[in-house]
């Protein structure tokens, strides 16, 4: 990841698209056809590459969705830095957590089927799903500090920032698990919008 300040090279670039573009090619595979029936060499000549160069970037077929899913929470934690200061942290945090679903819901039809295709791969493979929890332990320290900054407190003697962040990202995991078994038949934001419905008054109290 970089940052705007920072000049990514013609190779990094390059580098990238094609690190883009292989885990594109692997994700719609593993999704359409299920984690265990695709092999690496599929995945590569679905992008139009050699196996070798599928192991330049990726070490397996799981590190690939792990690319998506750090890609995931750098967009999370990114958006609940950027809200306004004073904001309640339930607005805050169904605002950066809203971020992920927007990308898998506000574009073309054909870009939502493949996200939930995508999203249902992670939540019904366990290798995935391991993964995929392990994620969200790492965004919710990255979440409490920020709320810690953000409500000023130390968050490695005050309780909240990490019962916080916990909480909102149950809330949010339980958004995609009644999203992705509604076959999107059910709205995800408003799904989340819900979820923060029950857990909301309990990030905002003030006798924390």
């Amino acid at each position: 990841m970089t940052t705007s300040d920072t000049p990514v090279s013609l190779a990094e670039r390059k580098r990238l698209l094609v690190a883009d573009e292989l885990s594109e090619a692997a994700l719609q595979l593993l999704a359409l056809r299920g984690f265990d029936a695709v092999t690496v060499d599929e995945i590569a000549a679905e992008a139009g590459v050699s196996k070798r160069t599928f192991f330049r970037y990726f070490a397996s077929k799981e590190d690939v969705v792990v690319r998506f899913l750090s890609g995931m929470g750098t967009d999370i934690h990114a958006a609940l830095a950027s809200r306004p200061a004073g904001e309640p942290p339930s607005a805050a945090l169904r605002h950066a957590l809203a971020v992920p679903l927007l990308a898998c819901t506000d574009r073309h039809p054909d870009h939502a089927a493949r996200a939930l295709r995508v999203v249902q791969l992670i939540l019904r493979t366990p290798a995935l799903l391991a993964r995929f929890l392990e994620r969200q332990a790492e965004w919710r320290e990255a979440l409490a500090g920020e709320l810690a900054r953000r409500e000023g407190v130390d968050p490695a003697a005050d309780l909240y920032p990490r019962l916080a962040a916990g909480t909102a990202l149950v809330a949010f995991h339980t958004a995609l698990e009644r999203w992705g078994a509604s076959d999107a038949a059910e709205d995800p934001l408003n799904l989340l919008d819900r979820a923060f419905a029950v857990v909301g008054p309990a990030l905002d109290a003030q006798d924390r």
